[in-house]
Parts: structure tokens; sequence; C-alpha cells
């Protein structure tokens, strides 16, 4: 199930998140920490407002929380608030065993908030956070945890890829322990939360407003990546790059995938290693995966069979498993040219100038002097555009010498990161004037329109959205993963 993460400061605004998050969730779980001083006076009686099994939890500073009460004071405190009907209460692992004994009126001496718990079949989950990494006693931890007949969860910070193959062994090694929540939190930890099934975890956190690392929105979880629907059967397919999480790629896979029933997810990866990836692609069984930025020439050493468009190019933008080997394929070849092929045709696109001579440039310049294009390859580093430019037979120059060529190409494309990210509101060739006559083609998508078009738009020229291409190409990658035609049906608002 899906657990939403409340962090409002009342009970009102939590009950409210809850009934506009409903369809999606499965669980709650209220931070007493996040709750008004008046508020967490009465927070045992949330329970009786809200129809889902909820979690009580009161998370310490150093546990990535907001109490800074002593452990005498924080544990009272929840053992009031527990005496309402919760399905679960959150007990960190290390806490004393003196701390737990607290006051009741009703009670002469004092109560172990455990027992007192148990006593009420309130489950216990018994937690550890890690926000520096992974231990390397990861298993033999969740263990101890469960040794009470508690419900271990670890939530731990992965920092690369051998970190996130750790926590997706956790369900092999640890499969006699039926209840137990495993997070990986951070970016790296996101595949542990969209996959959090094949971890053997009995839930996946949730929330609005990211209330922890790496916490995706219920709505995203469950209509575009239907996390809590995966099942042993699911095909997994995903997306590689660094970084990976702007992509809008796992939108077009799996409302194709949902359209036409077929039981897979396309999950983003952020892949610091090529090589520890498809470790992991062998662990998850893992169907096919789109590769992008920086990874596209990285992945064809790895891969036993290559299509004529990746051995001519050397970048390939999908990987799709075949008779037990890995194939490399190149759709952003066919994708790019889909939304100006009539143009090429016609004639009205003779010469080109692009901005860049990265992975994906390389499928551009191909793409376009195969067909009749005279291409001018621009890049900060005069270097690597020599070195594209003389296998591709094209011209070459710096990107301060952008402005040499205005008035002089018919199209202009803008295959760099420059413009997303940190670097949005950036220009990659601001010396450049657009006469109005060129076509200007940017591979961005988000935002949909950068500096770049916005300097082509002012001046009258044609834009080509990167949106265009990546739906394209999306298509024919979704037909070599699954061989079914991406169902025309389905509309792309992306």
């Amino acid at each position: 199930m899906l657990c939403l993460t409340l962090t409002a400061s009342t009970l009102a605004e939590n009950k409210a998140l809850v009934e506009k998050n409903r369809s999606w969730i499965g669980a709650a779980e209220l931070r007493l920490d996040h709750l008004d001083e008046d508020e967490l006076k009465v927070a045992s009686a949330f329970p009786s407002t809200v129809d889902l099994p909820l979690i009580l939890t009161y998370r310490r500073a150093s546990d990535g929380g907001l109490c800074t009460k002593n452990e005498k004071d924080r544990l009272q405190t929840l053992y009031e608030a527990a005496k309402g009907g919760w399905a679960y209460v959150d007990i960190e692992e290390d806490v004393k065993k003196s701390d737990l004994k607290c006051k009741d009126p009703l009670f002469e001496g004092r109560v172990d908030l455990e027992e007192s718990l148990r006593a009420r079949n309130i489950r216990i989950i018994r937690s550890y956070h890690d926000f520096e990494g992974v231990p390397e006693d990861l298993f033999g931890r969740v263990n101890r945890l469960a040794g009470k007949g508690d419900i271990p969860k670890v939530a731990v910070t992965p920092q690369s890829l051998l970190d996130v193959i750790m926590l997706f062994q956790v369900e092999e090694q640890l499969a006699h322990i039926k209840e137990k929540i495993i997070i990986g939190m951070g970016q790296l930890g996101i595949p542990t939360r969209i996959l959090y099934k094949r971890l053997g975890s009995m839930l996946s956190f949730v929330s609005d407003n990211q209330a922890a690392p790496g916490h995706l929105g219920p709505r995203e979880m469950s209509e575009v990546y239907h996390a809590d629907r995966i099942d042993r059967n699911t095909h997994i397919y995903g997306v590689i790059g660094n970084p990976v999480y702007h992509t809008s790629s796992p939108k077009i896979h799996n409302r194709g995938f949902e359209a036409i029933r077929y039981n897979a997810v396309y999950v983003p990866f952020l892949v610091d290693s090529v090589r520890s990836f498809f470790k992991l692609a062998e662990l998850l069984k893992i169907r096919g995966f789109s590769v992008t930025i920086p990874h596209k020439q990285a992945v064809v050493p790895y891969l036993g069979k290559t299509s004529r468009e990746v051995k001519q190019i050397g970048s390939c933008n999908t990987v799709v498993r075949i008779q037990g080997m890995w194939k490399g394929i190149n759709t952003d070849y066919y994708g790019f040219l889909t939304p100006i092929q009539d143009r090429i045709a016609s004639g009205s696109i003779k010469s080109a100038l692009v901005v860049g001579s990265g992975g994906a440039s390389r499928a551009i310049v191909y793409a376009l002097i195969n067909h009749g294009v005279k291409v001018t390859i621009l890049n900060r580093t005069v270097e690597r555009a020599r070195k594209l430019g003389d296998e591709t037979m094209s011209g070459y120059d710096s990107l301060e010498n952008a402005h040499l060529y205005q008035g002089s190409v018919d199209l202009v494309v803008q295959t760099t990161s420059v413009g997303m990210g940190e670097l949005e509101g950036t220009n990659p060739i601001p010396s450049f004037a657009f006469t109005g006559k060129e076509i200007a083609y940017e591979l961005i998508y988000r935002p949909e329109e950068t500096a770049f078009l916005q300097a082509a738009k002012r001046a009258g020229c044609e834009p080509v959205f990167g949106k265009e291409m990546l739906i394209e190409q999306g298509k024919l990658q979704f037909e070599a993963f699954c061989g079914y035609h991406f169902p025309h049906w389905i509309p792309l608002d992306l």
C-alpha cells in the first residue's frame, strides 16, 4: 500500500490531506513533530476521524524530524497520543528501555509504552534511519529489528548504485520476514520507493510536499507508476541517466502499457555507473531501458548486439533484452527526423547548425548528413566538435563563433543541457542572431520554451519543441520494448 505522510500543523489540515489523496493511498502516517503544541494534546482523537489504517510517529531531529524535546518528554507525548485507535506506532530502534516508562494517572507507578501498545494489539514499527549511507550490516540490522516480533523499518541513503543493489537484495536474503519496510532515501533511492514490493516492503511512503528525501506524490506513484499494483509478474523497464528525474518518458510508456493492458512499469534510475546498472538490470530482470545523458556512448561496450544506426553513430538510446543478450538501437535518429522530414524532403532544409557534440548530437548529425543536409557542429570544446566533424565529414567550430553562421543556415538544432536545471534561462549561443528564416529545433522539453527558443521566436523563426522528438522516439522505443505499436488514442500532454 501507499502510505501518505501527514505533516500539516493541525489535525483538520491533515484530515483534509487524507481526503484529498484518498483514492491513491491505503494508509497514512501522522507526524506529531509537525503539529502545533495545542494540537498534540488532542492527537489521540485523530484515528476516529479517518477511515484508514494510521501510523503514529513522533520523529526526533536526529532522525529527520522536528521534535527537539528530551526523550522522556517526547515519549510521554507519544504515549498520550497513542491512546487512540492507531494501527501502528513507530518507535526508533535505539530508544532506551528506561525512557519507555511513561506516566499515567489511571495506574500506579509508570506504564511501559511498548507493553501498553501490544496489549491493545497496536503493531510497533521498529525504525532505523541513516541519512549518510547504507550500513554494511544492513541484512543483520533488519533481522535484529524484527527480533521482538515488531515490524522492522530501515530508511537509509544510498550513495551509489551498488548501495541500491544491496537494498534490492533484501527480499532475497530476508524473505522469511514477511512484514518489513525498506526505504532508499534521496534521488538514488527513488526506484526503491516505486518498486517497493520488489524489496519485500509492505508499504511505500508518499507525500504532497516531499516530507522526506525522495518522496514522490501519491497521485504520481499511483497513476503514473501504478506502484501499488506491481506484482511478481510485472515486467520492469526504465530510463537511465544523470540527471534523470526531469524526464517525462515514464508518462509516455506507463500510459501506453496501461492502455494495452500490458503488466509492466517504466522506472527512472539515476545511474552513476553503467557497469553497476547492468548488474542491477540482471538482478531485477529488466527487459529494456532508455538511455539519456551522459550514458548514450558508455552503454555500447556492454551490448551483445547493435543496430546499424548504433554501429554508425556509436551512440545508443534504447537497450532491449533479446534472446539472452542486450541489443542496442537508436530511436533518437528517427524520432528527431519525424517533425522535419517533409522539409528535408522538399529541400527547404539544406544546411544545419548543430549545437553540442554529445550522444544525442551524434544521432542528429548522422540523421542529417544521411539525408543530404550540410552540417556544422558547434561545441564549447572544439576538439570534441572536430572529432565528430571528421567522422561525419561535417564542419565544426567553437560556440564562441556561433555569430559567424547567422543568416547562412536553414536549421539550428540545440542538443546540449544548457537551458534546463541549474542552467534554465541560459542560451547556449547568445551571440547568434536569428534572422527569422531558420527553423529552431530544441531537444530540451522541460522547460518547454527555453531561452534558445525564445530568442528564435522573437525573430520570427518556426520552433520545433523538444517534446515532439521525445514523443516520436518514445513511441519507437515502446514498440521495441513490448512489440506493440503505441496506442494512437492515448493523449500525450507532457
